[in-house]
């Protein structure tokens, strides 16, 4: 049985991506393409063509290092555009129709080496479909396609045609293409306007900007250097105490690798005159599972909300089916990740946690402060163990992990971890849930400069070494 568990867990494991090839936010690459894209978007001749401009340097962007992906784009986008205006003249039909090809896409590329050995020299035999099977999972495909469906649920609803340049802007607008925010379809199509460099919020945008990459690099960079030694094999050398301690601080630098790309993408929206929704409100300050998901990758959560959960009945239908509904959702949800066993017991178990929770939410709404830090403790403890799950694809690997922390372990030598500088890494993370972001922008507001420019000074200075952004594999 152990064997065979092994067995399908590296088949899910090999339909993961590999590491992006192509631009990412921290190179200099990038950097340059914002300059140059930003120069150009803004020149009155250019004015006309601003949208078209955005489409060519977001395809410029998804293809830079990996054009072969290209081509994928191109057939989702249009696939989608067709079964969008065909769904005007039959919604019934084509709506469906459109959501199907999407997640026939999504399936096909996330979960086809459930049913297929990727180690075989042929797949099938057949020479087309085992190129098509061969191709690499397109970074990002996951967000896209979720964009995809928002518009054809969305457009069809209000019966407003859109253009061919407003879809494709939509679904491949560059600071979302790879890692969100998710954004409907109704609150970005109606941002499609001229814009003005006047207009441009500046400071606000490179807060979020600075603040982004502050997280990724300084926080997230520097923690990852330690939580690499969670990944199989490298965990057997670890003692018991030190799997706790990576435990920790992988939930912390989970938080800041994917809040600071947030945050980037947040800022640069803004410099083209577009505002993307908020994807984190600091979720380890939650008091409960059901706040936790309002607070983390909230464009995801409300997706999935809006998407699923209310169309399956939500809580309309009686204690049961709301309890069924919520385990449906977040079991999708964690697969919604990847193909991957892990993954789906990290979102049973959320879900599990939603139901278990529920019938006692009205039974603490005014509790004293001190229950209310227990229960943030409680519901932070429990959010950390399971990113074990998600840090661990593999289902093996993430139990030995586990096992280790509670049986003690003999490690000869095991990798020497420095607990002061692991504090001072996540220390940020720490101080932003206590407050101090509202404390700096209300009493202490004339810090805010020497605050942000303490915060360029580490990251730039005390950067940790070069890592991929955690959510460019999904």
């Amino acid at each position: 049985m152990a064997r065979k568990a092994m067995t399908i867990s590296t088949k899910m494991l090999n339909a993961m991506p590999g590491q992006w090839g192509g631009m990412t936010f921290t190179s200099y690459q990038f950097g340059v393409f914002v300059a140059v894209v930003f120069g150009a978007y803004y020149l009155a001749p250019l004015r006309r063509f601003q949208v078209q401009l955005l489409v060519l340097a977001s395809v410029f962007f998804y293809g830079f290092g990996q054009p072969e992906l290209l081509p994928l784009l191109l057939v989702a986008v249009l696939g989608t555009y067709v079964c969008l205006l065909l769904a005007f003249e039959n919604r019934a039909v084509w709506m469906p129709a459109g959501i199907v090809f999407n997640l026939g896409l999504l399936a096909f590329f996330k979960y086809k080496f459930l049913f297929v050995d990727s180690g075989a020299a042929q797949l099938t035999g057949a020479g087309p479909i085992d190129f098509l099977l061969r191709l690499p999972l397109p970074i990002g495909i996951s967000f896209f396609v979720f964009h995809n469906i928002s518009l054809l649920v969305d457009l069809t609803r209000e019966k407003r045609t859109v253009r061919l340049r407003d879809v494709f802007l939509y679904i491949i607008f560059f600071p979302q293409l790879v890692s969100g925010p998710i954004t409907r379809a109704a609150q970005f199509m109606p941002q499609i306007v001229p814009k003005r460099i006047g207009d441009v919020a500046f400071v606000e945008a490179a807060k979020w900007i600075l603040v982004g990459y502050f997280f990724k690099l300084y926080v997230a960079n520097n923690l990852n250097e330690m939580t690499s030694y969670m990944d199989f094999p490298l965990y057997e050398t670890l003692r018991t105490q030190d799997r706790w301690l990576l435990m920790f601080l992988y939930s912390y630098q989970i938080y800041a690798d994917f809040f600071g790309y947030s945050a980037i993408a947040l800022g640069l929206g803004l410099l083209f005159g577009y505002r993307l929704p908020m994807n984190f409100n600091l979720p380890y300050i939650s008091t409960s599972f059901s706040e936790f998901w309002t607070r983390w990758h909230i464009s995801l959560s409300t997706w999935l909300r809006t998407y699923l959960y209310i169309p399956l009945g939500g809580n309309r239908h009686g204690r049961v089916r709301t309890y069924l509904n919520l385990m449906i959702v977040m079991t999708l949800g964690g697969l919604w990740h990847g193909a991957s066993l892990s993954y789906a017991l990290w979102g049973m178990a959320h879900g599990l946690l939603l139901v278990v929770e529920r019938p006692f939410l009205k039974l603490v709404s005014n509790e004293a402060p001190a229950l209310r830090v227990i229960r943030m403790g409680i519901v932070f403890f429990c959010v950390t163990m399971l990113w074990i799950f998600f840090k661990l694809p593999n289902f093996d690997h993430a139990l030995g992990y586990l096992q280790g922390m509670f049986i003690a372990t003999d490690a000869p030598n095991p990798p020497k971890l420095f607990t002061n500088l692991a504090l001072l890494y996540a220390l940020p993370v720490i101080l932003q849930h206590a407050g101090i972001g509202v404390l700096v922008a209300g009493r202490l507001r004339r810090w805010e400069p020497y605050l942000y420019g303490g915060l360029a000074a580490l990251a730039h200075l005390e950067a940790g070494p070069d890592s991929a952004f955690i959510y460019f594999q999904f």
